[in-house]
């Protein structure tokens, strides 16, 4: 129970990552608020058993106002902040010459502008209780590696780490520890392309992996609970990439 009396709020925390990464914390005590667009969704997500303890707020990170009320009113339910992960995120692709720019820029203000919004939110939460840590999420796409076809998906996700970085050192003065995790591909729903089966994916992934697989949920969920605790209390800045050995 290594969370046990701290306060978590997951932004994104309705499906995939987000979901399994709340739980995470739910199962080490933590009081964890759960923030997305879709209430039906979160419900889904605390419907765990293991959250004895809980909040879920909507809110759109693409929208300020909205997801500032949304993570003022988990921390406020909860008692204060902790700890905030940010794992809202959205997928698009395309090459320079044929990207659809409807589909960039709803790329970039989710997940950058989203991101940034969110962090805009917690911060001085964080900073008002003596400090905490923020968890971004990046991608090995973009920071770390490039991929045909996927230059504004990485371009994206290469800022969410850039500026994770640059707020890691704006902050941590206040006792405020961010940093990024940068995972390759896991088993999302994000991870499947149109038309594939889970069965496709995961035999395209076992060859164009070096691990020969894709990464389990409980995987990605282990590296948030160290970022987040004691044990990584020296790591500021820190972009940890969890991708099998495709960024190598």
């Amino acid at each position: 129970m290594r969370y046990a009396g701290k306060r978590v709020v997951v932004v994104g925390g309705g499906a995939g990552l987000g979901r399994a990464i709340a739980r995470g914390f739910a199962r080490e005590g933590a009081a964890v608020g759960v923030v997305g667009r879709t209430l039906a969704t979160l419900g889904g997500t605390v419907a765990d058993p293991a959250f004895a303890r809980y909040a879920v707020a909507e809110g759109d990170v693409t929208d300020a106002a909205g997801i500032a009320s949304a993570v003022a009113a988990v921390a406020e339910q909860l008692g204060g902040l902790d700890v905030a992960v940010n794992t809202a995120g959205t997928f698009a692709n395309g090459t320079a010459a044929d990207a659809d720019p409807d589909a960039i820029a709803r790329l970039f203000e989710t997940n950058v502008l989203g991101t940034w919004l969110a962090m805009r939110a917690e911060v001085p939460l964080l900073s008002a209780t003596g400090g905490g840590v923020v968890i971004n999420f990046s991608s090995n796409i973009g920071g770390h590696r490039v991929r045909p076809g996927l230059g504004a998906y990485g371009a994206s996700k290469a800022a969410v780490s850039a500026m994770t970085r640059s707020a890691a050192l704006d902050h941590i003065g206040e006792g405020v520890r961010i940093c990024a995790i940068s995972p390759g591909p896991s088993d999302t729903t994000m991870s499947i392309r149109p038309g594939e089966t889970l069965e496709e994916r995961d035999a395209r992934v076992a060859q164009q992996n070096p691990a020969g697989r894709i990464a389990r949920l409980d995987e990605i969920t282990e590296a948030a609970l160290y970022l987040a605790s004691d044990a990584a209390a020296y790591c500021v800045g820190t972009d940890l990439v969890i991708d099998g050995g495709a960024a190598a």
